[in-house]
């Protein structure tokens, strides 16, 4: 097999693995955590055991899935980090790009952080026993990650900058995630109330770290 002829196939692969992807969005948006793998098999078209070539199980499914959402979401994180306007600001409009990600697909965020709420379908006796947090316990720790380099990347934290750095990223994540995941089962207040009242917490020490010379700011 020649070098076109593989790189037409890994295209015709890549294409595929994008429409089944697509496919299961669309039956997660619709049954949320109860999305199954006949479901998701039925709605693309196919037969379950072509499926399970394709992603081997659910957990390789749903981790597919948490890539493609998370990729998205840390990308609009960093626009908003980007965005022309003053530090509070910003962190404001973090928050709220979070909170509202999860507000207008709230079905796929119970499929990536609650998929133990689906109970299993008749017939999907291969997805019993999935395990909630060996999969998404890495979504959260990715994002920690993600925006512990950017404060790293941004703010002058002084001795042992990239530890405190990696503190804040997963405690803001963590934060971020137990009080949305709280206020999107509850919805106690409004959205901007939400988002004012977590910068209150975090505002005092980022009010007080100095930009990172050489870097973009925070």
């Amino acid at each position: 097999m020649n070098t076109t002829q593989r790189t037409d196939q890994q295209r015709s692969a890549d294409r595929r693995r994008r429409e089944l992807l697509e496919a299961a969005d669309r039956v997660v948006l619709r049954d949320g955590p109860q999305a199954s793998m006949n479901a998701i098999a039925a709605e693309a078209g196919i037969t379950k055991p072509i499926l399970y070539r394709h992603f081997g199980d659910k957990g390789g499914l749903y981790a597919a899935l948490a890539q493609r959402h998370t990729d998205a979401l840390l990308a609009s994180l960093r626009a908003a980090l980007d965005a022309p306007a003053d530090r509070r600001d910003r962190v404001e409009a973090t928050l709220d790009t979070y909170l509202a990600a999860i507000e207008a697909r709230p079905q796929v965020y119970r499929f990536l952080m609650h998929p133990a709420e689906g109970a299993t379908a008749p017939g999907d006796q291969a997805e019993q026993g999935f395990d909630v947090g060996k999969h998404s316990a890495p979504l959260l720790r990715r994002m920690g990650e993600e925006l512990g380099t950017v404060i790293e990347e941004r703010l002058d934290m002084g001795p042992d900058s990239r530890q405190l750095s990696r503190v804040w990223g997963h405690g803001i994540v963590g934060m971020m995630h137990a009080a949305g995941d709280w206020w999107l089962g509850e919805r106690p207040c409004s959205r901007a109330e939400l988002v004012r009242s977590l910068a209150d917490l975090l505002w005092g020490r980022l009010a007080a770290a100095g930009d990172k010379v050489g870097g973009p700011g925070f």
